[in-house]
């Protein structure tokens, strides 16, 4: 993955968003997003087992690299819930969208 650069403030990431803002964010993020109170999910599923593991340990990595971890589940043998929210703002901010965005890549 290329690194782009990035002019937004840390700060920019811990605050929290509008309805609005929310909802063009997740139009965005396209269909495997939806929102549920003031989180973002993603249902996902992997061919097996393994890959759905497989699939953890990459975003793991990425959300050690943006310090800000999802609650992952594996559910169903090769299926992924992953949510997101930003619990130090009570709700939703940039760096959600910005993580669930490097998930879809994955």
């Amino acid at each position: 993955m290329g690194e782009e650069a990035d002019d937004s403030h840390p700060q920019d990431f811990m605050e929290r968003l509008s309805d609005s803002d929310i909802d063009t964010r997740l139009l965005a993020l396209g269909s495997a997003w939806r929102r549920e109170g003031d989180s973002i999910v993603a249902e996902l599923e992997c061919a097996d087992f393994v890959a759905a593991v497989a699939l953890v340990n990459r975003i793991a990595a990425e959300a050690e690299r943006a310090d800000h971890h999802p609650d992952i589940l594996i559910h169903g043998y090769k299926r992924l819930r992953i949510t997101l929210s930003t619990h130090a703002a009570g709700g939703l901010t940039q760096g959600d969208f910005a993580l669930a965005s490097v998930i879809n890549t994955l």
